[in-house]
């Protein structure tokens, strides 16, 4: 550690406001990672996330001022419960890019707590968060994990929601940790699966971010939902506030509709994955918050670049792309004609879809922070004296 030294500045700048995007890499028909920085520069992406640590985009992507969120393989996470083992992976897998590489994250696995391995996950966490201390890189890169909507035993109405009972202590830990270290917690939401499931009950439109729809009413907090992304990220953030850490961010890690599928794959279509990743990027443009906390932008991450021929399952999971590895789009959400446009003309185009939210903001802000003060006060009663 470095407890009499002054830490070095990197000179980054802050938060680039844009879309990220996942890098996956499950296929043998990709382009190189230089030619794929060259798309993320012809489309003015600034921020994305890698399954793994794999060295050739890390050097490719060098100097480039592109964000990126790193993996640590589930398959990985036993050999971190030692913390030389852990410190020796951020010296062998971090180290030797940073800062040249602007690594920004690194998630501790991929919804381990749906895995037999979550007993490992915040002891990975703690070890790996310890050495980017030991090596004074914990104030560039923070650690956190994805997790899946299936942590959470209710997630509608988004105020009533909760994490599984049996998850209750490790969810402890793991939210401790988050806190301690000023981490966001990292969802995938994917409301194309509720769609899939039950397309009789579930509106398409509000599946799509389509607006205007009538979409939901919390019946406690009367905010008003538009889109089923959004109720699930505001049921994760209840969720969090019950277990007493209402401060922490929640962003999406991954979200995302796959342009084609299996025949029993209903919705997976090209039109419905254009027109979501179109309103999603609409929505990102115009730096929209949840209803629940309106004045800060949801920071969102889409799945995924390409579609990918090695991923097992069913036709969808190969057919997520926005991009064919060839690089031609998959369909049109509309990247290429902002990357030809100024920020600002792009924006004013985009941002009449949110304008609607404007006046409500000051409301919802006053809703979210009396939640905030309940659940407290819930807290505090429970506590012995």
């Amino acid at each position: 550690m470095w407890p009499h030294r002054k830490r070095p500045s990197y000179g980054f700048l802050g938060r680039v406001q844009s879309l990220g995007i996942n890098y996956g890499q499950v296929a043998n028909n990709l382009p190189q990672p230089q030619h794929v920085l060259e798309l993320f520069r012809s489309l003015k992406l600034t921020k994305t996330r890698i399954y793994d640590t794999n060295p050739q985009i890390l050097t490719a992507f060098a100097n480039s001022n592109i964000e990126l969120i790193v993996t640590i393989e589930n398959e990985v996470l036993t050999d971190l419960m030692d913390p030389q083992q852990a410190l020796q992976w951020v010296c062998t897998h971090i180290r030797p890019y940073f800062p040249a590489t602007r690594i920004t994250g690194i998630a501790v696995g991929n919804e381990v707590f749906d895995t037999t391995l979550m007993a490992y996950l915040v002891p990975a966490m703690v070890n790996i968060h310890a050495g980017l201390v030991q090596l004074g890189l914990d104030e560039y890169i923070h650690v956190s994990t994805p997790c899946s909507l299936a942590v959470l035993a209710e997630s509608y109405p988004p105020s009533a929601a909760s994490f599984r009972q049996e998850l209750a202590g490790i969810m402890l830990e793991f939210l401790q940790f988050l806190s301690s270290t000023k981490a966001p917690f990292w969802i995938n939401a994917y409301p194309y699966f509720a769609y899939k499931d039950d397309p009789a009950r579930v509106s398409l439109d509000y599946v799509l971010l389509n607006y205007p729809n009538s979409g939901m009413i919390d019946p406690l907090t009367k905010l008003h939902y538009d889109n089923m992304l959004y109720a699930q990220v505001d049921a994760v953030i209840f969720s969090v506030a019950k277990m007493g850490f209402g401060g922490l961010e929640v962003r999406v890690s991954e979200t995302g509709w796959p342009s084609k599928g299996d025949s029993d794959e209903i919705g997976a279509t090209v039109e419905n994955a254009a027109i979501y990743n179109r309103n999603l990027l609409s929505r990102q443009l115009a730096h929209e918050g949840t209803p629940l906390r309106p004045n800060t932008r949801l920071e969102i991450y889409l799945f995924a670049l390409f579609n990918e021929d090695l991923k097992p399952g069913p036709t969808s999971e190969r057919n997520y792309g926005l991009f064919q590895p060839d690089e031609t789009m998959a369909y049109n959400v509309g990247l290429s004609e902002l990357s030809a446009s100024s920020t600002s003309s792009a924006s004013i185009s985009l941002t009449s879809s949110a304008n609607h939210e404007v006046a409500k903001m000051g409301y919802q802000s006053l809703v979210y922070w009396m939640f905030v003060y309940l659940v407290a006060i819930q807290v505090l009663m429970r506590r012995p004296f």
